[in-house]
């Protein structure tokens, strides 16, 4: 049973920023911010080859029904390479087709295991490399040292394999304290090894735009002192996860995947100063034909004005340049 450090517990927060929201003010008068998020996870879910108990039963192919088996399980293991060997790179090809930079949410085992894609995101294609994890496991169950050294651990191996050191995290399957406690991590590491600083967190899913949160552990320090969290959230819904997920993108909101992101962007486009997450994994919109749906939402907001496709870690940049952090204000002071 993991151990509650109330230190690292974030508050909940159903109020949010209201009725009026909150407009981001994004470069050149852009109406929305797209970010576009591949999880790279090919070679970092379970598997008896990596010392686990069984293989991966989720989010392939044969979906619920697959199952898992104590033992190698080929069928799974090469739906997971199909990522890595060709999806990926079909996504590539269509980003640059567009000229568009996105979030790379890199697991370390992965990297480790397609060192190419690592050097293509970082040298060649200037994509950005945020924290996923050293491997697709849950973590949940860890104690605070060794949640603490989780954290370093995956920061140092990404920047060793990819050469770019990791200022936004998204773990998704960590303890409840590690949200809490990355900007403290991340401070230790910038002291012990004059790495950055923690940029933003994606560990929520709970708004539309970026927010800043108060850190418990520093409620008793003068707020000249205090540094807060920048949360840029993530989301599910447009998460093509879902195609492995009941109900998928065929039934769940009428629609299908192509028209669910249309709809999607046409509302946060109309209301404006939002922003866009698109989830992507190689191993599922990275197939032929699923890729040709993306390809399709690509083309369609490719041809309207005023949209600014573009990473995590240029999104909360501008987030903290416009809106530096202020205690007590979600918002954030206006610069």
């Amino acid at each position: 049973m993991v151990q509650v450090h109330e230190q690292y517990q974030l508050p909940r927060d159903f109020e949010g920023f209201g009725a009026d929201s909150q407009d981001c003010q994004w470069p050149n008068d852009a109406r929305i911010a797209v970010s576009f998020v591949l999880n790279y996870e090919e070679g970092g879910e379970r598997s008896v080859l990596e010392g686990d108990a069984h293989s991966e039963p989720y989010l392939w192919e044969k979906g619920s029904s697959g199952g898992h088996r104590e033992a190698r399980y080929l069928n799974a293991e090469q739906d997971f390479e199909y990522g890595s060997r060709v999806g990926v790179w079909r996504l590539m090809r269509l980003f640059k087709e567009y000229g568009w930079k996105i979030t790379i949410y890199a697991v370390a085992r992965a990297m480790e295991l397609n060192p190419r894609f690592g050097e293509y995101c970082v040298k060649d294609a200037g994509h950005e490399i945020a924290n996923h994890g050293l491997r697709w496991l849950d973590f949940w169950d860890l104690d605070l040292e060794k949640d603490r050294q989780y954290i370093k651990d995956s920061c140092n191996k990404l920047q060793k394999i990819t050469g770019e050191f990791p200022v936004g995290v998204y773990f998704g399957r960590s303890t409840v304290n590690t949200p809490g406690m990355l900007c403290e991590v991340y401070k230790e590491m910038h002291k012990e090894q004059g790495t950055p600083k923690l940029l933003y967190s994606s560990e929520c899913y709970n708004d539309d735009v970026p927010y800043w949160v108060d850190l418990p552990y520093e409620k008793n320090l003068p707020d000249n002192e205090k540094e807060g969290m920048l949360l840029v959230p993530y989301n599910y819904d447009c998460n093509d996860g879902k195609f492995h997920m009941a109900p998928g993108f065929t039934s769940s909101a009428g629609q299908l995947y192509t028209q669910y992101l249309i709809s999607t962007f046409e509302c946060l486009y109309r209301e404006g100063g939002k922003m866009m997450n698109i989830p992507l994994h190689s191993r599922i919109t990275g197939k032929a034909g699923r890729s040709e749906a993306l390809r399709e939402f690509c083309e369609y907001i490719s041809k309207k004005e005023g949209v600014w496709v573009t990473t995590r870690k240029e999104i909360a940049t501008h987030y903290r340049e416009r809106f530096p952090y202020k205690p007590g204000s979600r918002a954030g002071g206006a610069a």
